[in-house]
């Protein structure tokens, strides 16, 4: 690098993109010290005439006197809260490893100056407990990708933790063959919806369970053989549906809601769910859901905030769990 004085614009811009903010400008002087350090001889002039090349070129430097004379990047592509959302989201989701969350969460730090990023690892946390141990996670969720933009099949091994006995760890593995549709990112958990091809329906499959998938050469099965959807697989439609992700055939549900739990409702169906006055105190809705254990699940988590008065069917399954939770305390 000694010498070379034709990448003298590009380091320039390398010590402004990485060192310099708005609090921390630097100064020609320094400038010239860091080109020095990379062996590299210039005028104060020269380097004036590389920040103009650059802001020419259509970078955000500017000229500062006061409190201290510089220059420094005023824009970025991504601002400091825009790094802290993506750092928050990378350290929460379980899926990321612990390692790959540290490399991930170091990439993201190199969109904003290393000073602006000191202060956003103090405010970074994430418990390595609550992290899978998949380390080829980027490489069944490439694979996984690549299979559902070709409309493929995949074949993979999935394993699931057993019960300890003396408190040893063990797994079950069970190899599936499937038709993916779509990757899904939701509790906090990354899942593929797809088809297993012994059935003719939809399920969600844990994607840092998976291992040694395999691309096969034969064809996906259309989605309208398996599920309500006729040309594509509607991911936002599904997901919302969806409770705890576990699959069921789709009904309309109607409900009497608890006034207090309005936002709730507003948060799990979007802002557009019809809600009519129904007394003083509640309100009614109906809403598209998949029939499971998890809808039931959640339906009893509100305890008597919510009170389903159609299908019967799931009014039935509330009152059957209840009586069971019941019977389980005698």
């Amino acid at each position: 690098m000694a010498g070379n004085k034709k990448i003298k614009t590009l380091l320039v811009y390398k010590f402004l993109n990485d060192y310099s903010d708005e609090n921390n400008p630097i100064s020609t002087t320094q400038l010239i010290q860091m080109l020095a350090e990379q062996g590299i001889e210039c005028e104060r002039k020269s380097i004036y005439a590389d920040i103009q090349t650059l802001n020419d070129f259509g970078f955000d430097i500017v000229s500062v006197k006061s409190p201290k004379r510089g220059f420094f990047m005023a824009s970025r592509d991504f601002e400091i809260p825009e790094v802290r959302l993506l750092i928050d989201a990378v350290t929460s989701a379980g899926f990321i490893t612990p390692k790959k969350t540290q490399n991930l969460v170091e990439k993201l730090e190199a969109l904003v100056s290393k000073n602006q990023a000191k202060s956003l690892v103090t405010q970074v946390y994430f418990d390595s407990n609550t992290k899978c141990d998949n380390e080829e996670i980027y490489y069944i969720i490439d694979a996984l990708h690549k299979a559902i933009m070709n409309k493929q099949k995949v074949k993979f091994v999935y394993k699931r933790r057993n019960i300890d006995v003396e408190n040893k760890k063990s797994y079950t593995e069970k190899t599936f063959t499937v038709s993916p549709y779509a990757l899904i990112w939701k509790e906090d958990h990354y899942y593929l919806a797809c088809n297993n091809q012994k059935y003719d329906n939809i399920m969600n499959l844990r994607v840092d369970r998976m291992k040694k998938v395999q691309l096969l050469d034969e064809p996906s099965r259309p989605v309208c053989e398996v599920s309500e959807y006729k040309n594509t697989f509607d991911v936002a439609d599904y997901s919302q549906k969806m409770f705890d992700m576990f699959s069921g055939e789709t009904a309309k549900m109607r409900i009497v809601v608890n006034l207090e739990l309005r936002e709730e409702i507003m948060d799990r169906f979007g802002a557009r769910v019809p809600m009519l006055a129904y007394d003083s105190k509640h309100f009614e809705t109906t809403i598209d859901v998949a029939v499971s254990e998890g809808l039931i699940s959640w339906l009893m988590s509100f305890g008597n905030k919510i009170k389903v008065l159609e299908p019967q069917s799931i009014a039935d399954a509330v009152q059957n769990r209840a009586k069971e939770i019941l019977e389980a305390y005698k």
